[in-house]
């Protein structure tokens, strides 16, 4: 089964999801997504005034399988790849950035926003990320079951699995 490759949790996952609703309000971008390159959505921030996003989960699909191919297309000229992928249409954009080897930063901005404004605060967020990310690497959280967690489970599946007697 495919699993996300890059986990985000307690702290770091608010601190996360804070830089990204900063850098909406920097740019004025609708949505900012942190997509892993199996096409997992990590993390996501949507502007207040900004529509309902399409399928995030489709949304982070194709943009993990875009990155893929344009990662091919910059090798058949020699290049490791593309820094930076820009796709823009009459009324939406998208804005790629790698994170690093395990994600992208994915920035979804309108016509409202300046492209310019969009690339250097992506830009910027990629590099805090970067330096967030690294400070919080380390073994996750371990799970504590104590013994009154245990005895409260025993006595749930006692509650559902014992024959009732009619009173």
């Amino acid at each position: 089964m495919l699993e996300p490759s890059l986990d985000l949790y307690g702290e770091t996952f608010e601190r996360v999801d804070a830089v990204l609703a900063e850098l909406l309000v920097k740019c004025h971008a609708r949505y900012a997504l942190i997509v892993d390159r199996k096409g997992f959505v990590l993390v996501h921030q949507r502007a207040v005034w900004a529509p309902k996003p399409p399928s995030l989960d489709s949304l982070a699909t194709l943009i993990a399988s875009n990155h893929s191919a344009n990662v091919a297309i910059a090798q058949l000229f020699g290049e490791a790849a593309f820094r930076e992928t820009v796709q823009q249409g009459a009324e939406v954009g998208t804005y790629v950035e790698e994170l690093g080897p395990e994600a992208l930063l994915v920035t979804v901005f309108d016509g409202s926003a300046a492209l310019g404004k969009v690339k250097l605060f992506t830009k910027q967020t990629v590099e805090r990320l970067r330096a967030l990310l690294d400070e919080e690497r380390g073994p996750p959280p371990e799970l504590d079951l104590d013994e009154a967690w245990s005895n409260d489970t025993a006595n749930l599946f006692d509650g559902l699995f014992v024959k009732r007697t009619q009173p």
